[in-house]
């Protein structure tokens, strides 16, 4: 167990040894087990106990050494402060990282939620049983390749030498299942589906195993398409998978970088429909991994990205948010170089009245479940995409399974195409947020 206090006696302790007046630790430690398993036996159990800890330290000109360590002993923290202190004759002169001045303004109160891990028969024997079910739902489903199921507490905390001191602990298990169908004469086909809890007794097995289920049988009949344009509905994990893919559009670093599709005029313009409003929210009562301070100390809170099509708002470190003159919000990354990046998002409409639009009525529509290749088919500085999916045609409410299709677009085109947001939304590891349908995107079909 990570004890805050103790790290920081060390640190001020040693700190004064080695002459160092400004320094901050930011670390992590990660209890995990996780299993795999394969035809109703084990494939793979682990258990890891990881910890991380990164040490700045400034200089009497103001440079800053940056080291890390996973050691946090009292001969560890001092070996990193002075290796920082080393490193920080080397420091950048440009743009000098500083403490956040809400580094001691109070976080949210969120107590520690550890809950007892299972035993690992106990995950083995889970985890066999979901297999067996999933293979028992359809003759067709030869197996289940891609299987896993984890349980792990992470601690976190962060110090600094003008006496700030955070610290939180949370729980969670995960389980994976993805399945892999054989039948003669057709290609083999799969789905995928992953719940998070905050323990494996809360943990909706029951849930991952009806949607993996649901969606491999739906996709052992399918069948080619032409290209062309379509109407298209983006199902939740699949617009929240785009929006991380352009999220240089709300990264005040990538702008300041020139790596974005905004600039620092940007904010006031109008970038999507005026129904849609997104958010980032790491303190959302639907996300399991809140975290209430980032990596400088800064308390998280919900940052209102777009408001009524219009862009509001920019995640800041302390760094991006003083080049800016804005406040952090705290989604800063620290390490050799402070990055930034999104907790949990929040998509929703504005609207009182929007347009309703329902699948049971839709002809020659497509419902799009996931987004592959992301790493290879985004161009995020030109806002362009072109993406493999896996998804379904849909006519009256019967869903066809599409064989192989690509859906290509603009970024800032598809948020001003936006015709529909649905009411009703879905909570995905990544936020929560509703089905959105989009008119004229492009498809390429076999």
């Amino acid at each position: 167990m990570i004890n805050t206090e103790e790290i920081a006696n060390y640190a001020q302790i040693s700190a004064k040894e080695i002459g160092i007046t400004k320094y901050d630790i930011y670390g992590s430690s990660i209890d995990e087990t996780s299993v795999e398993v394969d035809n109703g036996e084990p494939k793979q159990v682990q258990a890891s106990n990881r910890s991380s800890v990164i040490v700045r330290v400034w200089n009497e000109k103001e440079t800053v050494g940056v080291t890390t360590t996973t050691d946090l002993d009292e001969l560890g923290i001092k070996l990193a402060l002075e290796t920082a202190k080393e490193a920080s004759i080397f420091g950048n002169t440009e743009n000098i990282p500083e403490f956040s001045p809400e580094a001691k303004a109070p976080i949210a109160n969120i107590p520690d939620q550890l809950v007892e891990p299972s035993p690992v028969p106990t995950l083995i024997d889970t985890l066999i049983q979901a297999e067996k079910t999933l293979l028992e739902a359809h003759p067709a489903i030869k197996g289940v390749p891609y299987n896993g199921l984890s349980q792990e507490d992470i601690k976190r905390f962060y110090l600094n030498s003008e006496g700030a001191m955070r610290q939180e602990a949370r729980s969670y298990s995960v389980i994976y299942l993805y399945s892999r169908t054989e039948e003669e004469g057709k290609k083999p086909r799969g789905a995928s589906s992953m719940k998070i809890s905050r323990g494996l007794s809360d943990l909706d097995i029951e849930g991952c195993l009806k949607e993996v289920t649901e969606k491999t049988i739906s996709h052992i009949n399918y069948q080619s398409i032409p290209s062309g344009k379509y109407r298209i509905v983006f199902s939740p994990k699949a617009f929240l998978s785009l929006i991380s893919a352009f999220s240089n559009l709300f990264n005040a670093q990538n702008i300041l970088d020139k790596q974005s599709l905004s600039n620092p005029d940007s904010l006031g313009t109008e970038v999507a429909v005026n129904s849609l409003c997104l958010c980032d929210d790491a303190l959302h009562p639907d996300n399991i991994g809140a975290e209430t301070f980032d990596g400088e100390g800064t308390p998280t809170r919900r940052v209102e990205l777009i408001k009524n099509g219009v862009l509001r708002g920019l995640l800041h470190s302390t760094g991006t948010a003083k080049r800016m003159n804005a406040q952090p919000t705290g989604n800063a990354n620290i390490g050799s170089k402070v990055t930034v990046g999104s907790h949990f998002y929040h998509v929703f409409s504005n609207a009182t009245e929007a347009p309703q639009y329902s699948l049971d009525q839709a002809d020659n529509v497509i419902l799009i479940d996931k987004l592959q290749a992301l790493h290879a088919g985004v161009n995020a500085l030109q806002g362009s995409f072109s993406l493999p999916f896996d998804g379904w045609l849909v006519n009256q409410g019967k869903l066809t399974s599409i064989d192989a299709a690509t859906v290509a677009g603009d970024f800032l085109e598809l948020l001003k195409s936006i015709i529909c947001i649905e009411t009703e939304s879905e909570v995905t590891p990544g936020g929560v947020c509703p089905r959105i349908w989009i008119d004229n995107l492009s498809v390429t079909g076999e």
